[in-house]
């Protein structure tokens, strides 16, 4: 069992390690679509990469339909294990949409032997999430 500040500690090592490991600018918050955005999800339990849609609920309606007509491409050409959750509830009761990668290894963020696994998925799989989201944002976006 680790205190709050060893846990915050350990946490904060994670992501200084990740930052210099794979040094790059992620899109996360800066898509330009309202709502939308990229996160980076690690705790003690499991490690995904999300597109999160936090808007009002007829903007998300409608970006959500957009990314409901790309699921397709997003499976065959992107993300094949991409998990689409129309209501999906955060730990604080709010409901977004939500498409995400879980990985599928057992992790947590208090172990630094499961870190650079965490680190490659995170590498790979927001990298092929942006790629698709460059190629789409203009679909997504209309």
């Amino acid at each position: 069992m680790f205190s709050k500040e060893e846990s915050r500690k350990l946490r904060e090592d994670f992501w200084i390690s990740f930052g210099k490991s794979f040094p790059r600018k992620w899109i996360l918050y800066n898509t330009k679509i309202k709502g939308l955005s990229f996160k980076f999800y690690f705790d003690t339990k499991k490690a995904l990469v999300a597109l999160d849609l936090e808007d009002d609920i007829e903007n998300r309606i409608n970006c959500w339909e957009k990314l409901e007509a790309l699921k397709g491409v997003l499976h065959s050409r992107y993300l094949p294990k991409a998990i689409y959750e129309e209501e999906y509830y955060l730990d604080n009761r709010k409901e977004i949409s939500r498409i995400y990668i879980p990985l599928e290894q057992k992790v947590s963020i208090h172990n630094k032997n499961t870190w650079q696994a965490v680190m490659e998925f995170f590498n790979i799989n927001m990298s092929l999430f942006e790629t698709f989201f460059e190629e789409y944002q203009d679909i997504i976006k209309s």
